[in-house]
């Protein structure tokens, strides 16, 4: 049991389905290295629209690129050009642009005078952050060799997206602070920053929880070592 919210086979599918569009990218002059800077480069973008506070086009980036990551390793996987570098690339861009979007957030939520998102955003991002260096802390010791360790635990990245990027659309879509604050009710806590506290919340408690679960596989691993 990986206690994952994506099953093994929900991500052969989704592969599956992302391999006739990387094909076709690469068809294009497009290599996996240059797919991994263009989504780095989408997901700064969706970090600047949120430091704006362009929270539905800040979530609507965030998951298109999150699903544009998908193609560099399609597109190496079946043109056979994968490589350690191409992996460590993608690995590192993947880990720089989720810090990014979060910076976003916390400035753009910073210019409103909330501090709740702020703190929210830095402990989804801590904890996102943890995530990433336990699953690459244990393969580097050899612990659930390949991509095991990716199938481990409630939110792996792509569900951390999924979570991420719903909760901005939701944001942009429900009303902020109004123009005129001085009027009867202008100064309520705007439902906008609700639904990132909520998102964000939620990313925090997952991943916190996801850490738990990969530290207990790592455990038994070694015992049965």
């Amino acid at each position: 049991m990986t206690g994952s919210l994506v099953s093994a086979g929900t991500r052969r599918r989704v592969r599956d389905l992302a391999t006739p569009i990387a094909t076709a990218l690469g068809r294009l002059g497009l290599t996996p290295n240059a797919l991994t800077l263009i989504g780095f480069l989408g997901t700064c973008l969706a970090g600047w629209a949120a430091a704006n506070q362009a929270w539905l086009a800040a979530g609507i980036l965030v998951i298109g690129f999150g699903v544009f990551d998908l193609f560099d390793g399609a597109l190496a996987r079946a043109t056979g050009t994968a490589s350690r570098l191409g992996a460590f690339l993608d690995s590192t861009f993947d880990r720089a642009g989720e810090v990014i979007v979060y910076l976003g957030i916390v400035w753009g939520t910073l210019d409103l005078g909330l501090q709740l998102p702020v703190v929210l955003a830095a402990s989804a991002l801590g904890a996102a952050t943890l995530v990433s260096y336990v699953r690459a802390k244990s393969e580097g010791l050899g612990f659930t060799p390949g991509s095991g360790m990716a199938s481990i635990g409630l939110a792996p990245r792509e569900v951390r997206i999924a979570i991420l990027g719903l909760g901005l659309v939701i944001a942009g879509l429900l009303p902020g602070f109004p123009t005129d604050t001085d009027g009867a009710g202008g100064a309520a806590y705007p439902l906008s920053a609700v639904a990132l506290n909520l998102s964000l919340g939620l990313i925090t408690i997952l991943a916190t929880i996801t850490v738990i679960q990969r530290v207990v596989h790592v455990r038994a691993q070694s015992r049965e070592g």
